[in-house]
C-alpha cells in the first residue's frame, strides 16, 4: 500500500493500555460473538484454525481500500456512503495508522456512521518492524474505535524481522484477543520474497485470513499468471484467501472483469480493491457491473513442490510441520540433505512415494498436522519441544521450541511482486 508521512496524535503506550483493558471487553462481546475460534492446541488432525459466519465475514464481500478519506469524494462520508451503496461495495478497508503513529481519519465517529448506513468497516495499518509493540498497540486501537477486521499491510520492511513479526502478534492478539478477525495483505509471490516471516504471520496466533496484493498489471503479467502463482505458493500457509486487484495505474477494464471471473474460479468468496481516491465511475462499474463465467477455463489448485536445495520461509513452514510430526529436522529455512531425509522418513510412513520431495500430496500429508510453535531468537539457549503419538493418529506437539531466527531470514529478493513506490512513506515519492 502507499503510506504517507504521519501526523496528528501519537499512541501512548500507558493510556492504550488502560483504554483497551476497559473498552476491549464491551467491544468483543459485541462483535466477538460472530466468530468462531480456531481448533484447540494439539487437536489432530490439524484444521484451519478459524471458520466464520459467511455473513459475519468483513471480508467474504466485495470492498474498497481508502488511503487518504480526504482525496475520497472529498472525505465527504455521505457521498461515500451513496457511492459504495451503487456499486455493491460492502466492507470499507481505512488507512488506521503507519508504523507507531495511528490517522486522525480513523475515528469512532466515522465507524458509527459507516456501521450506521450497514458497512463493515475494516482498519489497515502499514507496519515497519523497528517498534513492534508499538505498532501492535496502534493496531489495537482501531479496534477500540471499533474496526470490524485489522489489516496488517507488512512489506519490504519486515523481510528478515521473524522475532519482530513474532513481538507484534504476541502484542496484538493479548490486546484484542484471539478471536478478533486479521488480515496480513503482503506480497503475493512468497517464493520472492524467501526471507519474509510467513510462517510467524500465519502460525500460530497470526492472521486468520490472507490478503495477498495481486497487483498484475504492475507486476507486469496477465490476471490469469498472477492467480496461479500467487496461489500455489500461498494455500500451504492454510488462510482462506481473498484477493486484492488493482484499478489504479489504468488497467484495461476487461482485466478487471477477468480478474472477478477468476476469483470465482479460485473460490474467492470475496476480493477488495486499490484504492478509492483513484478509481473513477468506470472502475466503480467494472467492479459491480454483472460478469459471466470462464467457460473452458481450468485452473490449477496445485502448491508448489520443495526439494532439495530450496531455500526460504516456505521451508521453513514445512519443516515446522515436519518437526511436529516427529521427524527431527532443524528449522533453518534451507531444504539440504537433513531435511530431505526427514522427508523421505515422513513419506515411507505416510505410504507416499518416497522421492525426498514436498509435492502435494507431502503437503496434504504434512498439513494435517498443527505446526510446531517456535519462539524465534537471535541466540538459541535450549530446545523444549516434546512430541507424542495419538493412537494411529498424527503426532502432536505438546510444547514450543525454541530456535534461532533462521538462516533464511537474510536472502534478499529474488524478483519485484509490487512496485517500490507502494511501500513509501511520502504520496509524492511515486
Amino acid at each position: 500500500m502507499k503510506v504517507l508521512q504521519t501526523h496528528g496524535r501519537r499512541w501512548c503506550a500507558a493510556a492504550a493500555r488502560q483504554t483497551l483493558g476497559a473498552l476491549l471487553p464491551v467491544l468483543l462481546a459485541a462483535v466477538g460473538g460472530l466468530f468462531h475460534a480456531g481448533s484447540s492446541g494439539g487437536a489432530a488432525p490439524y484444521q484451519p484454525p478459524v471458520k466464520l459466519v459467511p455473513k459475519a465475514n468483513p471480508f467474504a464481500a466485495r470492498a474498497m481500500w481508502i488511503w487518504e478519506l480526504p482525496r475520497s469524494n472529498g472525505g465527504d462520508v455521505a457521498a461515500i456512503i451513496a457511492r459504495a451503496k451503487l456499486n455493491g461495495v460492502h466492507t470499507l478497508m481505512i488507512k488506521s495508522g503507519d508504523g507507531t503513529g495511528m490517522w486522525p481519519q480513523f475515528t469512532s465517529t466515522l465507524v458509527r456512521e459507516l456501521h450506521a448506513a450497514h458497512l463493515k468497516v475494516c482498519a489497515w495499518q502499514y507496519v515497519y518492524g523497528s517498534l513492534p509493540a508499538t505498532e501492535a498497540q496502534v493496531g489495537a486501537g482501531a479496534v477500540v474505535d471499533g474496526a470490524d477486521c485489522l489489516l496488517i499491510d507488512a512489506e519490504g520492511e519486515y523481510e528478515g524481522k521473524y522475532i519482530s513479526a513474532q513481538t507484534y502478534l504476541k502484542t496484538l492478539r493479548a490486546l484484542v484477543g484471539q478471536r478478533f478477525p486479521v488480515a496480513l495483505a503482503s506480497f503475493p509471490y512468497v517464493d520472492y520474497h524467501p526471507g519474509f516471516p510467513y510462517s510467524v504471520f500465519f502460525g500460530p496466533g497470526g492472521a486468520q485470513y490472507n490478503v495477498p496484493q495481486m497487483y498484475w498489471r504492475d507486476i507486469g503479467v496477465s490476471t490469469d499468471a498472477v492467480f496461479a502463482h500467487t496461489y500455489a505458493f500461498n494455500l500451504i500457509y492454510q488462510r482462506p484467501l481473498f484477493p486484492l486487484g488493482q484499478i489504479y495505474s489504468s488497467p484495461p477494464v476487461h482485466q478487471v472483469l477477468r480478474f472477478r471471473q477468476l476469483s470465482r474460479l479460485y473460490g474467492a468468496r470475496g476480493v477488495s480493491w486499490w484504492d478509492w481516491q483513484e478509481g473513477t465511475p468506470r472502475y466503480f462499474h467494472a467492479i459491480s457491473q454483472a460478469v459471466g463465467s470462464l467457460p473452458g477455463v481450468a485452473v490449477g489448485r496445485t502448491v508448489a513442490s520443495l526439494g532439495l536445495h530450496a531455500q526460504g520461509d516456505v521451508v521453513v513452514w514445512a519443516q515446522e510441520h515436519l518437526y511436529a510430526a516427529g521427524e527431527p529436522v532443524s528449522i533453518d529455512g534451507g531444504f539440504g540433505a537433513a531435511t530431505m531425509r526427514a522427508v523421505e522418513s515422513f513419506q515411507s510412513a505416510k505410504g507416499l512415494p518416497v522421492s525426498g520431495v514436498v509435492d502435494a500430496p507431502t503437503w496434504a500429508a504434512l498439513l494435517r498436522y498443527r505446526p510446531v510453535n517456535v519462539a524465534w531468537v537471535l541466540k538459541r539457549k535450549k530446545v523444549v519441544a516434546v512430541t507424542t503419538r495419538a493412537g494411529r493418529g498424527p503426532r502432536r506437539s505438546k510444547a514450543s521450541v525454541i530456535a534461532t531466527v533462521p538462516a533464511s531470514a537474510s536472502l534478499p529478493d529474488r524478483g519485484r511482486d509490487l512496485p517500490p513506490h507502494l511501500g513509501a512513506r511520502h504520496p509524492g515519492r511515486r
